[in-house]
This record gives structure tokens, C-alpha cells and sequence, in this order.
């Protein structure tokens, strides 16, 4: 008798614990900073990058994961992941480092004009997990940005 009381106990406890928590909202993108070109060689170069977004929930959120993929107009430069937990503040600005390894030789199929701009267009599409308290959701992380490369 003790134990359906105490099982009913907790499948109630954890109905109002999950219904009372609200999804976390996704983060909003604000500028990229600081790209610079790690490594350059023909089959495999690397990009450095800040990413500057907005913590648009009252409250602060845990950062668990980053899988996304990055885009230098419109062609696929290279996956970025993210395994590291990082906690961000409620309605704060935060940088997300990113590095994407990528091959320039695919780059340079693509057309040379990619890398004779003066300004080409980011791309990140992706998912995000974020959570409080031990409760997870994925977060969709999308955006485009023009930038200035410092070439």
C-alpha cells in the first residue's frame, strides 16, 4: 500500500515538475567577432569564429550541446559541435567559440569567388540543447549574416 502511494506520489510530483516548466526560448544571434583563420592548407584548413547571442529567458539556462552546420554563401563549409556545458545568465549577451575544420579545395570547386569577396554571408542551421535542473530540450539554432572577411 505504502509503495502505490509513494509511486503515485511521484508520477504526479513529476507531471506538475514537467507542466510547470516552460520551454526554454531559442537564443537570439547578435554578431559574429573575431574570425580568424586557424590552420590553411589545400585538404584540410580551420576557421575560428565568436558567435554573439542573447539570452532572451528570464532565467539562466544550462548550454549541454551545439551540432550545427556552417555555411559561407550558401555552400557548406563544415560541422561544428559543441560537447561542453556552459551556463549563461537570464536576458544576457554570451560568445559561443566556434572552430569548423574545412576542406579548401572544396571551396575552390565552388568557384573562386568565394574567397575574392570582400564579404561573404554566414550560415549556421542546427540544434541546440538547453535546459535547467537536470530537463533538456533541443533548440533549433538557424541564422544568415553578412560579414566582412579579413582577407
Amino acid at each position: 500500500m505504502f509503495m502505490n502511494k509513494a509511486f503515485l506520489f511521484l508520477i504526479i510530483s513529476s507531471i506538475l515538475v514537467f507542466s510547470a516548466c516552460k520551454a526554454p526560448q531559442a537564443f537570439e544571434y547578435r554578431e559574429v567577432k573575431h574570425v580568424a583563420l586557424k590552420h590553411l592548407g589545400f585538404s584540410k584548413s580551420a576557421v575560428t569564429l565568436d558567435l554573439l547571442y542573447y539570452n532572451p529567458n528570464d532565467y539562466g539556462v544550462t548550454l549541454k550541446k551545439v551540432d550545427c552546420e556552417v555555411f559561407l554563401n550558401q555552400s557548406y563549409l563544415g560541422k561544428y559541435v559543441l560537447d561542453t556545458a556552459l551556463h549563461i545568465e537570464g536576458k544576457s549577451v554570451f560568445v559561443l567559440p566556434v572552430s569548423v575544420e574545412f576542406n579548401l579545395s572544396d571551396i575552390l570547386k565552388r568557384g573562386t569567388s568565394i574567397l575574392l569577396n570582400k564579404e561573404a554571408i554566414i550560415g549556421v542551421k542546427g540544434i541546440t540543447r538547453v535546459g535547467k535542473v537536470g530537463i533538456y530540450r533541443n533548440i533549433p539554432i538557424q541564422y544568415e549574416t553578412k560579414f566582412k572577411l579579413p582577407i
